[in-house]
């Protein structure tokens, strides 16, 4: 079993890796696994890097039958006949990526989506989730702070990691603001990292809602705080996660107190969005930024104002509730909206590293046994036809 790590063809460019050359360097030594890497001008990490780690860098990895990447692979880059891991977004039959899927089937390629690896529990196993958290507040409140003019913070993608990011913040004087963080995951949960690294101070639900505060403080929402069933009956995970059209929003008091709404859910099509547009033009609607991590492009998202995804470059746009329409960012008459949606790519090493030891830790394993559930329950592709538990796509595939 050859395995390759593959350059990343999607426009715009992803500096991320699935795992550093120091990690790569140690199965090959330590393990025996044999792993070359395609050179690449676009990854965080050099060829020499690996070449020092004694990882061999390659032209092509046709050679490989295990292709490692981390964006989706743009179709004509794609290798027949080889199991490809990536983060291919089709699970929710997204239209732009359905002749991806097409072409995959197509080709005999045994697809592996990164964001279905997860254990019986239904778990994931491997992620990006925490990163994006980080990078998504961050980005947050440096728009406040520059549609304010209170503070300034500088772009997490010109820092060289994490750890100079902390040392920013506890030289940054942070005015007097409320930031409600949804989610409880992940992705939330890097979110709340980055706001305990500030010095924000977490404050429940219920006092966040009944007091004012003269310091810089934070709320973090589940979805039994922020969603209500239909009927009246009481919240119940089980039913909300299997049927969340049974629930409406519950969100509207925190939209009436908030200065920053930092989203960090995984959203279901059937999920009640947090509010409406109509609700943004009302003068009780007090939120001034959104973060939206989680980036579901509207009108199928729990954010009606994310109307595009931002980028890296130009990660703030500015959203008019009157017109729906986008102006540019920082002008107090609109809502500044952050949505870009490869969060992770502003902290690329971190984010590979990290990445990189979950794969050998949760992943790799698998690809030595007989039979994998894990693998299993997260093969979309294979045989040119669809997985065991991706049945549903046949209409999306085209079969």
């Amino acid at each position: 079993m050859k395995i390759g790590i593959i350059r990343e063809t999607k426009v715009p460019g992803d500096s991320r890796c699935p795992m550093s050359p120091h990690q790569a360097g140690r199965l090959l030594r330590e393990r025996g696994v044999d792993i070359r890497v395609e050179s690449s001008d676009v990854r965080i990490f050099k060829d020499e890097e690996f070449i020092s780690e004694g990882v061999p860098v390659v032209d092509s990895v046709e050679e490989c039958d295990i292709l490692l990447g981390v964006k989706e692979v743009k179709i004509d880059s794609l290798i027949p006949d080889k199991t490809y891991l990536f983060f291919s977004h089709t699970i929710k039959q997204q239209p732009y990526n359905r002749d991806l899927l097409r072409k995959i089937l197509e080709l005999n390629i045994r697809l592996i989506d990164y964001e279905v690896l997860t254990d019986e529990n239904g778990v994931r196993l491997i992620a990006f989730g925490r990163f994006a958290g980080i990078v998504g507040a961050h980005n947050g409140i440096m728009a406040y702070g520059r549609r304010t003019g209170q503070f300034e913070l500088p772009r997490m993608k010109d820092l060289h990691d994490y750890a100079e990011a902390k040392s920013i913040y506890k030289k940054t004087d942070f005015p007097p603001m409320r930031v409600v963080l949804t989610g409880k995951g992940r992705v939330a949960n890097g979110a709340a990292e980055v706001l305990d690294d500030m010095g924000f101070e977490k404050i429940s639900p219920q006092d966040y809602l009944k007091n004012k505060f003269s310091r810089a403080v934070y709320c973090q929402l589940g979805p039994s705080e922020y969603v209500k069933h239909r009927e009246g009956k009481p919240y119940a995970q089980e039913e909300f996660y299997s049927s969340p059209s049974l629930y409406e929003s519950a969100f509207k008091p925190w939209t009436e107190c908030s200065d920053v709404f930092i989203n960090g859910i995984y959203w279901d099509n059937n999920a009640p969005a947090f509010f409406t547009k109509e609700e943004m033009r009302t003068n009780n609607f007090a939120i001034k930024v959104i973060a939206d991590v989680t980036c579901d492009i509207a009108p199928v998202s729990s954010v009606p104002s994310t109307i595009r995804p931002s980028t890296i470059e130009n990660p703030v746009y500015g959203y008019d509730p009157s017109t729906g329409k986008e102006f540019p960012a920082y002008d107090l008459k609109y809502i500044d909206i952050m949505a870009v949606d490869n969060l992770p790519n502003e902290l690329p090493r971190d984010a590979s590293k990290a990445f990189g030891q979950q794969f050998i830790e949760n992943i790799l394993p698998e690809f030595f046994m007989e039979q994998s559930d894990i693998l299993e329950r997260a093969t979309i592709a294979e045989n040119r036809k669809l997985g065991k538990y991706f049945q549903y796509l046949k209409g999306y595939a085209g079969l």
